[in-house]
């Protein structure tokens, strides 16, 4: 509650204001609305306008500082860019200066320090691959990768394809230094692979591995298929074309190889058939007609007693064993006088051997006769 003479803060059960002496009404709704008019009302609104020209003022300068540390930094970059370090470092710890929350500036500079330890490092490995230590070369590149991929921007990428073109240098070296080294061919197929990740660069290395691949499984193969050895050949051909998919010579060889198998297998097939064959002829002839009869005759010996004797051949492929000639004398009149057996000696013929058979008659004496061979037996083992 207020007094409505001067507007002064009053209690309820007060009748008379403190300040100006006048008597309050008995209304209290009279000592509400009415008090003394604020002659500092401009205070708030000053401060509010100092406060925003100090804020504009604040944020000119922030946006200046902000600029000109953008200006340090992209000059920095370009120095950076030139190889120019030591003047980048300066333009880098100028937009620090200005900007301290500056991170991008920051990570620069904690590069360029990185950038002195990787150019030594490029200096070792440069040294160790001229020393022929390639595996450690390439060691020290792998940590330099690791190392730049921290960190991005054009002067990285420039430093990373510099590195890259160092470290593809000396696998090519390291490569040429194994081909001349009489590599095994397992050590072509690793060399190959490694030329490939090589890329453009080592293009004719490649070609020239993958030449010596063609040409060592062309020869295996060739070596295998003249021996017939069929499967063999295949896989010579087959792991050559692995590494040389696009090959005419071994794609060729391949197709000679089946055509060769093919034919190869038909003539074998030909061949155990015909042996077949001659098998069952050749056992027929040794149960049927294995003994041939060379001649058959009668003579007189010196008592006048006849004698028939001849001669047989073995035409069988198998020895022959106890021959047995079986006979008949007859006379003038085709009539059987007699019949006989006589065996054959040597007892065992051999395949195209010759045998003899003799038999005197003691009981016929002056009489025309002839001998008639009725059957001729054997056995075979």
């Amino acid at each position: 509650m207020h007094c409505p003479h001067c507007g002064t803060l009053v209690k309820e059960e007060e009748l008379y204001c403190v300040k100006c002496g006048n008597k309050l009404p008995s209304d209290m709704e009279l000592r509400v609305g009415r008090k003394e008019k604020n002659r500092y009302w401009f205070i708030p609104l000053l401060a509010i306008i100092i406060m925003t020209v100090i804020t504009s003022i604040f944020y000119l300068v922030l946006q200046t500082n902000s600029a000109r540390s953008m200006d340090y930094y992209n000059q920095g970059e370009q120095e950076l860019l030139d190889g120019n370090y030591e003047a980048a470092a300066s333009m880098f710890n100028q937009a620090m200066k200005y900007n301290r929350s500056f991170q991008q500036a920051e990570i620069s500079l904690e590069y360029l320090e990185a950038v002195q330890r990787i150019e030594q490092m490029l200096t070792d490995a440069e040294s160790k691959a001229a020393n022929g230590d390639f595996q450690e070369a390439l060691g020290i590149y792998s940590e330099i990768d690791n190392e730049l991929k921290l960190y991005n921007g054009e002067a990285v990428n420039q430093l990373v394809q510099f590195m890259n073109e160092n470290r593809d240098s000396t696998k090519i070296a390291q490569i040429n230094s194994a081909l001349n080294n009489e590599p095994t061919i397992d050590d072509l197929k690793i060399l190959l692979w490694e030329a490939e990740s090589v890329g453009e660069k080592a293009s004719d290395i490649t070609s020239s591995i993958r030449n010596q691949i063609i040409d060592y499984s062309f020869t295996k193969a060739s070596e295998s298929l003249s021996n017939k050895y069929f499967r063999e050949a295949s896989f010579f051909v087959e792991d050559g074309m692995k590494y040389a998919p696009d090959s005419e010579k071994l794609s060729s060889l391949h197709t000679t190889i089946e055509k060769e198998k093919v034919a190869f297998e038909t003539a074998q097939q030909q061949r155990i058939e015909q042996a077949m064959s001659i098998a069952q002829e050749d056992y027929e002839r040794n149960e049927n007609d294995a003994i041939e009869l060379l001649e058959a005759n009668i003579e007189k010996d010196q008592q006048g007693n006849l004698v028939v004797k001849g001669k047989v051949k073995s035409v069988a492929t198998i020895p022959t064993n106890s021959t047995v000639i079986e006979y008949s004398l007859m006379n003038e009149q085709e009539m059987e006088i007699l019949s006989n057996e006589v065996f054959v000696y040597p007892d065992t013929l051999y395949p195209g051997e010759t045998g003899e058979f003799e038999f005197t008659h003691y009981d016929i004496k002056d009489q025309s006769l002839t001998v008639k061979v009725n059957k001729i037996t054997w056995y075979t083992d």
